[in-house]
């Protein structure tokens, strides 16, 4: 039985995430993560969408993303994760799923929400403890944000971020903001 089409409004930003099978660790090491992010590039040049947010976590990833049309979502991460485990098989030399199945996305409803979003993902690594600051994860869209990389693969954002922004980031959501984003995750559903 096909599986239900995702209902995809161009020019709409989502939310969009998926993790390693049964949690387990994707990315192992530098290598794994500059190699996704190439890919993010490619993807990126290939297919009608803006970048507006990423972060790639060892057991999963978050993109912020606005598709230009409303096919460019599903056939952004259709590249993107078939030619990542394509790579990741030939490199590790194993076979099986890597992701835990069809990526999530969620439409963001407004301005504070895509504000909560960003905030969100780019604290990702901080919240897991794998660093002190936003800035010291150097697999996110942050670091790119705040002028420490260079990076193309970052679009505009449509909104203005509060300043300084690493210190915003770095400062943990109250628990009614984290709970509304996990829920949504949870239950596959809009914030």
């Amino acid at each position: 039985m096909p599986r239900t089409a995702r209902s995809v409004v161009s020019d709409e930003i989502y939310h969009v995430l998926n993790r390693g099978n049964g949690r387990a660790k994707v990315f192992h090491g530098e290598a794994d993560y500059s190699q996704f992010q190439r890919l993010l590039h490619r993807a990126k040049s290939e297919h009608p969408i803006q970048i507006l947010g990423y972060c790639i976590m060892p057991n999963h990833f978050h993109f912020v993303l606005r598709p230009r049309t409303t096919k460019a979502l599903s056939r952004f991460m259709h590249w993107l994760t078939t030619t990542h485990v394509r790579r990741h098989h030939q490199r590790k030399r194993t076979c099986g799923h890597v992701w835990q199945g069809r990526y999530k996305s969620f439409r963001i409803e407004s301005d504070a929400h895509l504000l909560m979003v960003l905030r969100y993902v780019e604290r990702n690594p901080t919240r897991a403890g794998l660093v002190e600051t936003a800035r010291d994860w150097s697999w996110s869209s942050h670091r790119v944000r705040v002028g420490l990389d260079r990076s193309t693969l970052l679009d505009p954002i449509p909104i203005v971020l509060p300043e300084p922004w690493t210190e915003y980031v770095d400062t943990p959501l109250d628990d009614v903001d984290l709970t509304k984003i996990r829920q949504s995750v949870r239950r596959n559903l809009p914030y």
